[in-house]
Formats: C-alpha cells, sequence, structure tokens
C-alpha cells in the first residue's frame, strides 16, 4: 500500500491538556461583498494544571490571509507556521492578550465548514475543526472560553445572529450595521456560530418548570416560513421531556434554530443557535412524508438534548465524540419511543444497526466506539461512534435500570458541569450510582467489532430443566486481533412450545436479574439453568435487542414460525421473520436444497402475519418486509451483489404473486378514510398501506394501484410511497407521473430532493442516466442534498445499476469523489462507503472494485479524509 507522509495521524495515547487557556474571546466579524474581516481579542492564561508551557500554537485552517497579530500590544512579525498552526513562543506571564486580524473568502468556501455562504445567507459549521478557518485559535473542545461576537454587514443582511443572547444593535456608516451577541456559558470553539442573512422568523414561547419563559425562534428563507411550524412543536415537546425525563431545564432566555440550504450534515447543536439543514427542519402535510416528520422531530431533539449532553457537558478530545454523540442520540431514540411507538422504533433502529454498522464493524473501516486514532476526524461520525454509542449507553440503561440511570446522569451533569471530559467520567458516574463494576463494561468503548454470542439449548422434562449454554467471540478487526470477552446483557424469554404462551422460570445464576429478566454474560462461556419450566420451550434471545451482538441459536424452521406468531415481544417477532427471510434468500442465492421448502415456510409466515388483525399496523408493515441486501450481503461470501439482487426481487414476486388476494385485500382495508393528520395510528396505517402496494405492483396490473393513489392523494407520504412503489416496474405512465411531480414540486427543494433520489433508486436506471441527472436544472455539485439524492441513493442503494455488468457505477463513484475531493472532501469521503466492502464480492467485482481504488488513491493532492478511507480500504492488497 502506498504511503504518504503528508498524511499524519493523530493518536489517543499522544494526548496532552493544552499549555494555554482562553478565559474570553471577543470577535468581531464584518462581513463584505467580496470578502470577510475577523479581529479576534484572546484574553489567555498558561494552563495551571501544567507545570511547564510550551510553545503557544494558534490553528489557522486554509485559505485564511493574516494581515496582524500581536501579544499584548507587540506585534509579532513572520510567526512560524508550520501546516495549519501558527507556532508562537512560550508566554510566561499569568494572563496576556493576543489579538488577530484575517482576510476569509466565505464566498469561495466550497468545503461548507467555518464561514461559507449558502445561497444568500452566510452562516457557519465549525465542528469538528471549522473555527480555524474563520480566525487563529487553539481550536480543540478541551479549551472553553466565554464568546462575545459582534457582527457587521450590509443592511442587505438585517439579521445577523450568534451564540448566547443578544446585548446590542444599530446603523453604521455606508449602510451596514450590526448586532453584538453573548453567551455566558463557556464553550468550545466548535460550538461557535454565526449566520448573517435576510432571513424571516417564526417565534413561539416555552415555559420552563420553573416558571421561566424561553423565546424560539426559526429562521428561513420567506418562501419557507409555512414549513417552521412542525420543528417549532417538536422543539417545545422535546424541552419538555428532557425536563420531565431528565431534570434538564435550558438555560438562555432564546433559542434559535436556522435552515440553510448547504450543509454536509443534518443539523449542528451551536450554543442557542443550532444550524439545521433545510431537509431536517422544514415540513408541512403537504410536502413531508410520516418518515420526514419523524426524521425531523427526532434531530430537533437530539440537537436540543445537546445542550447538556456535549454543550454544558463536552468531550475532552476527538476520540470522546461519542460520549457526547452516543448519549444524545440514546436520549433521542428515547424521546422518540415516548412520543410514537418503542417496538416500532426499536425494530427501526436495529434494521439500521445490522445492515450499516455491522458491516462497518466487518469492514477496513472498523474502529471501536472510542478510535484511538485518526487521520481526518470528519470519517469517525460514524454509525458506530453514533448508533453503536447509543446501544453502549442502553446497555448502561438497562443494567442499571431507569431510576439509578437517572441518578447517575444526574450526578455526571452536576460533577462536570461546564467541563470537558471523558468516557472513563461518564462510566464512572454509572459506576458510583449502581454500585455495578463497570470495568469489563468499558470494553465497549476500547474493543473494535460485532461480538457474536452463540447459544445452545437442552431441556430436561423430568425435572423441568432447561440449560442455555452461552459462547461468545469476536472477530479480529484490523490492529486488534484478539479479544477480550465483553460484559453482554441478554433479555430473555421462553415460549411454550404446546402452549405457546410466555413461560415462567428461575434460575440461582448470580448474572440474572429476574426483575428485567436480563442475563449478564460476562465469561467466555457461561451456563444458565433454569428450572420449573413446565413445557419443552423455544428461547426467545436477545429480546428488544439488549445488545449490538449477532446472536446465533440452531432454530428450526418450525421454532422461528412459533416465535414470529407467539412470541409476546413485538422487537422478537419482526427479528425472526426476519431470520427465516434471510434463511430463504440464502438458500435462493446459493441454490441450497431446500430453498423451495423455505419458500413455502416464509409464504405461511406471511400469510399467518397478514390474518392477524390483533398486531399494530406498524408493526404488521415492517414484519411483512424482507431484509436488505446490504444486510444480507453480510451473511456470506463470496457476494455476487447481481445474484443477489435478483434473489431478493425474485422472492419478493414469489410473495406478492402467491399472496396476491392479501395483499389487494390488505390495501383496500388500509385505505384512508380521514384527513391526514400525523400520528402514530395513522402513520401506521399509511405505512401498511404502502407495503401492500409494494407487492402489488409487482404482480399483473397492480402498477395501476399506485397510479390511482398518485393521482388522488392528499398528502405527501401516499404521493411518494406510490411513486417509489411503481418505480420498481417503472414504465412510460411512471415517467410521466415524475415529470408531473417535478413540475408541481420544482420549487420546493426538499420535495425536489425527493424526486432526485426516485429516479436514482429505480428499477433499470444505468450510469447514463445518473450522469443525466447530474446535468438537469434541479441538480447541483454544490449542494450535499443533491449530491446525496442522487449519487449515494444510487450508489448504496441501487444494487443492480451500482454493480452493473460493465463496471461503469465503479468508475462513476470514483470520478465523482475526485470530482469533489478539491471542493468539499467531507462528502467525498463520505462517499467512499460503497468500495469498503470490496473484499466480500466475487472476483470480478473485487478486481473492478480494486482498480478504481487505485485510481483514487494514485491521485495527486488527495484530502485526509479520502486518503485515509482509500488507503486502508486497500490495506493488505498489494
Amino acid at each position: 500500500m502506498r504511503t504518504d507522509e503528508a498524511h499524519q495521524t493523530v493518536y489517543l495515547e499522544d494526548y496532552t491538556p493544552p499549555a494555554y487557556l482562553v478565559d474570553e474571546t471577543h470577535l468581531t466579524v464584518q462581513i463584505h461583498a467580496d470578502y470577510t474581516i475577523v479581529e479576534a481579542r484572546l484574553q489567555m492564561r498558561p494552563n495551571p494544571e501544567l507545570g511547564s508551557h510550551g510553545a503557544l500554537i494558534l490553528n489557522a485552517g486554509e485559505p485564511m490571509t493574516l494581515e496582524s497579530l500581536e501579544i499584548d500590544g507587540a506585534a509579532v512579525v513572520d510567526p512560524v507556521r508550520e501546516n495549519e498552526d501558527l507556532i508562537l513562543p512560550a508566554i510566561g506571564e499569568p494572563s496576556f492578550e493576543v489579538r488577530t486580524r484575517v482576510r476569509i473568502d466565505p464566498n469561495n468556501n466550497t468545503s461548507l465548514e467555518g464561514l461559507y455562504r449558502s445561497g444568500g445567507m452566510y452562516c457557519t459549521q465549525c465542528e469538528a475543526e471549522g473555527f480555524r478557518r474563520i480566525t487563529p485559535y487553539p481550536d480543540r473542545p478541551d479549551v472553553l472560553s466565554v464568546f462575545t461576537t459582534r457582527i457587521e454587514a450590509p443592511e442587505d443582511y438585517p439579521c445577523l445572529l450568534s451564540n448566547g443572547n443578544p446585548v446590542a444593535k444599530g446603523p453604521l456608516e455606508e449602510g451596514r450595521h450590526f448586532a453584538e451577541w453573548h453567551d455566558p456559558f463557556p464553550k468550545p470553539s466548535y460550538l461557535f456560530a454565526l449566520v448573517a442573512g435576510d432571513l424571516a422568523c417564526t417565534e413561539d414561547k416555552f415555559t420552563t418548570q420553573s416558571g421561566r419563559d424561553v423565546t424560539l425562534q426559526l429562521f428561513t428563507e420567506a418562501h419557507n416560513t409555512h414549513k417552521t411550524r412542525f420543528a417549532l412543536e417538536a422543539l417545545k415537546r422535546s424541552m419538555r421531556w428532557d425536563e420531565q425525563v431528565y431534570g434538564r431545564e435550558y438555560d438562555l432566555d432564546l433559542f434559535m434554530i436556522v435552515a440553510v440550504d448547504h450543509f454536509n450534515m443534518g443539523a449542528m447543536e451551536n450554543k442557542g443557535l443550532n444550524i439545521f439543514n433545510s431537509a431536517c427542519v422544514l415540513a408541512d402535510e403537504s410536502s413531508t412524508t410520516d418518515a420526514g416528520f419523524e426524521l425531523i422531530e427526532a434531530i430537533v431533539a437530539h440537537e436540543y438534548f445537546h445542550n447538556w449532553s456535549g454543550n454544558r457537558v463536552t468531550c475532552r478530545d476527538w476520540f470522546q465524540l461519542s460520549l457526547k454523540e452516543g448519549f444524545t442520540v440514546f436520549r433521542d431514540c428515547e424521546f422518540t419511543a415516548d412520543m410514537h411507538s418503542r417496538a416500532v422504533k426499536r425494530v427501526d433502529d436495529v434494521t439500521q444497526l445490522r445492515a450499516r454498522q455491522f458491516a462497518e464493524d466487518a469492514g477496513p473501516m472498523a474502529h471501536p466506539v472510542r478510535p484511538d486514532r485518526y487521520i481526518e476526524i470528519n470519517n469517525f461520525y460514524t454509525l458506530t461512534v453514533y448508533e453503536k454509542g447509543a446501544e453502549v449507553v442502553r446497555m448502561l440503561h438497562t443494567l442499571l435500570g431507569p431510576e439509578r440511570f437517572r441518578a447517575a446522569s444526574d450526578l455526571y451533569f452536576s460533577r462536570f458541569d461546564g467541563q470537558a471530559v471523558t468516557v472513563e467520567d461518564f462510566v464512572t458516574c454509572m459506576e458510583e450510582k449502581s454500585g455495578i463494576d463497570l470495568t469489563q463494561f468499558k470494553r465497549w468503548y476500547e474493543q473494535a467489532g460485532t461480538p457474536r454470542v452463540d447459544v445452545t439449548s437442552e431441556y430436561d422434562p423430568s425435572g423441568q430443566l432447561l440449560t442455555l449454554r452461552f459462547a461468545q467471540s469476536c472477530p479480529a478487526t484490523p490492529g486488534q486481533d484478539q479479544k477480550a470477552p465483553f460484559h453482554i446483557p441478554i433479555r430473555l424469554g421462553l415460549i411454550g412450545r404446546e402452549s405457546r404462551s410466555a413461560l415462567s422460570f428461575s434460575t440461582d445464576h448470580s448474572g440474572f436479574d429476574a426483575e428485567t429478566g436480563v442475563f449478564s454474560l460476562r465469561e467466555e462461556e457461561d451456563t444458565l439453568l433454569l428450572s420449573g419450566v413446565s413445557e419443552a420451550a423455544v428461547p426467545s434471545l436477545l429480546r428488544d435487542f439488549s445488545a449490538p451482538v449477532v446472536c446465533e441459536y440452531p432454530y428450526s424452521e418450525d421454532e422461528l414460525q412459533l416465535l414470529i406468531v407467539a412470541d409476546d415481544n413485538s422487537f422478537n417477532r419482526w427479528s425472526a421473520m426476519q431470520a427465516l427471510a434471510t434463511r430463504t434468500l440464502l438458500a435462493d442465492v446459493q441454490q441450497q436444497d431446500n430453498a423451495d421448502k423455505l419458500r413455502n415456510l416464509l409464504l405461511k409466515a406471511f400469510r399467518s402475519v397478514l390474518q392477524d388483525n390483533l398486531l399494530d399496523p406498524a408493526v404488521k408493515a415492517r414484519l411483512l418486509k424482507l431484509p436488505a441486501q446490504a444486510y444480507l450481503a453480510e451473511q456470506y461470501t463470496p457476494v455476487d451483489p447481481l445474484a443477489l439482487d435478483s434473489a431478493h426481487g425474485d422472492l419478493k414476486r414469489h410473495l406478492a404473486h402467491e399472496l396476491s388476494p392479501h395483499w389487494q385485500s390488505l390495501f383496500t382495508e388500509t385505505r384512508a378514510t380521514e384527513a391526514y393528520r400525523f400520528d402514530h395510528i395513522q402513520a401506521g396505517c399509511r405505512a401498511l398501506h404502502l407495503c401492500a402496494l409494494q407487492y402489488l405492483v409487482l404482480d399483473g396490473e397492480g402498477w395501476r394501484e399506485a397510479a390511482q393513489l398518485w393521482e388522488n392523494a392528499d398528502n405527501m407520504t401516499e404521493q411518494h410511497g406510490a411513486l417509489q412503489a411503481w418505480s420498481q416496474v417503472p414504465n412510460e405512465a411512471w415517467q410521466s407521473a415524475m415529470e408531473t411531480f417535478y413540475k408541481r414540486w420544482q420549487s420546493d427543494a426538499q420535495v425536489t430532493e425527493q424526486w432526485l433520489a426516485l429516479q436514482a433508486n429505480a428499477a433499470d436506471v444505468t450510469v447514463a442516466d445518473i450522469e443525466a441527472l447530474c446535468e438537469h436544472p434541479a441538480f447541483s455539485w454544490q449542494n450535499p442534498n443533491r449530491i446525496r439524492s442522487v449519487v449515494s441513493v444510487f450508489c448504496t442503494h441501487n444494487s443492480a445499476g451500482f454493480h452493473a455488468a460493465d463496471f461503469g457505477g465503479y468508475r462513476f463513484l470514483a470520478e465523482t469523489i475526485l470530482r469533489l475531493d478539491s471542493k468539499n472532501p467531507q462528502i467525498a469521503a463520505r462517499l467512499c462507503t460503497p468500495f469498503t466492502q470490496w473484499r466480500r464480492y466475487t472476483k470480478p467485482v473485487q478486481e473492478a472494485m480494486q482498480a478504481d481504488l487505485e485510481r483514487i488513491l494514485s491521485h495527486e493532492g488527495l484530502s485526509d479524509g479520502v486518503y485515509e478511507v482509500v488507503s486502508k480500504t486497500l490495506q493488505g492488497s498489494q
């Protein structure tokens, strides 16, 4: 593998505290038409916790022109510069002032990091290391400062916003004006935010539990004001929930959200001034789907919850990223579960985890929840850090129980308020309030990979004893060949073979909590002896996905069918159906002798679910959905992606044909009879309605049902769902409907992105079609949302198109990555993901992907982000 000294690795073990602290940061940001001047005044002092202090290092990203630098009024001429750092001599004074003046060019900042222009406004994105693109600064999360920000701009930008509370505003000469903001809470530079634009404001109010009124404001372009109300209502629900569940009250007088069209992420939790990707905050009933509403509600909650889990208590260094993100994802998942359906939320989260995070764990970019090294920190805003990190927190919640977990989180927030801390600090609070030794549990933060738990059982009817034997292991991952045993909480139950109902049991094992039904597996091998088991039973294991592991038990097909119809745990009913469907699909794709038998058994299982009228419609819709191809591709090697896609399609058509009367009945029964309303009951019925349509369109003239729904639907969920189902069998009528859809919605950015994604994921789409779509006026290479809607959707979800036999999809992706790398390296690096699994494929696919990976790596001037992903993906191939 090619090595490159220009791409330096950062290691957790090399962490040292900051040599100097910043008590106060005073910024003046002067926005002009062609440039921006940033003047900074930093009140600094040596870190008293250190005995000696080395050079003063100010991070100063490119491109930036340094016009002046002073220390205590003395000019520093020609400071030493190393890469992005200004290196200044050690300063021994007890306190000192650093002043800088720089010129930056936000108009041409295509990386969307630091200060940049999005449409008609200026905005910032500073996490993780964007602040150094605004002004020279010790840009690290363990340097917390009180910020005062003055913004000066032409009056064409009437809204001048920053963190904290407004303290002054007024006119200036030459048609300019200013606004000044003060944030009394010390924060790291990554939480700094600034917005300047001609924006409309929708305002609301929230009264905290202590009786204090907080003003809520959502800023957006004027033509989007009708899409702001839902997010504000979601914000109020989030604020109330955080008070009730965590005792956390908002601490400023003002909470602001700004919607921007050009944004690399979903949203950013900047203190008091959240900046959101427009797609993740703007919604109304005519243009937003049920899934869109739920996602927006969750993201609004996530960013608000960061006010405590991330802002008031932040992370010491970027290796601790999951400290704030994993904890906050867990909090937003629990919020969504409380607002809607806990079972459905769990199924949806685990679907993503199994299909995408497990693949990450098994790939070349595998890393612990707390990584120990990186080249580009933006590459570690991953499913492992976020979603698996949330699962680690969920396990702590499971082990401690709600009351002790709440007490531990209270201790964490009070003890470390205003500090930058580590994973160990968080876990220590959990230990202190629970009395549980979590030393072994911390391996979840330190060891990469997805653990595997193998379970076998033996039943003694005469003694009514059931023996469960557990064995855990974890495969090798890059840099970690051997893994120590994890502490794995396994929630379990028993379903009687004859009674087809839950059975009671008892055990003397010290690792089993009878109140919660959770067994703590700590050893490589352990045995659980259950007594009082009145009949032969089928174990219901890993209930509610109590740990992010692969749990293997030698279920027969009859046992899986029993769990599908009789398990009293909704998640495990779904999991059993996924297991049976996976077994069936693998038998098909691998041409096993029992393929036909499995198809018939799956048909029987689907029929039993279709006939169960007591099931929650949302749960039923998920039970009737086949496993994703991405998940299936992790179950065997070598994978022929076209053969897998063909088997997946064949099975879906088989289910469509054999159960056609059932799908038609279900579609008719779930047709809407009330005006659209976003709530769990209606959303579940619509999900089931569209699930039936997904199968109907595959049989005969079923597409006509989709066409009729598209014509008559009064909401975006059904309009979009009809077009998506119809896209499986696109014909001229579908093309015409898509043209009409675009003409109707072309002025709505969020719906236009849905329209692009529908085309990118349609059946029979070729690379030539995607290249043509990239030339459409609705597409822009400068807008990450448009890139994700076309390139990411095609390369990640359209297996037949991306993996076409001519390998044109790989060439297209490689060219796209290189095209974007010099302009927006963050997006370019994320687009590399479809290549990371290349070793799992058949040899011709491997060779084609490897050639394009090597072509990318040989390109001069690669960003750290793309270099890191591609070099690690190729590692060991030469």
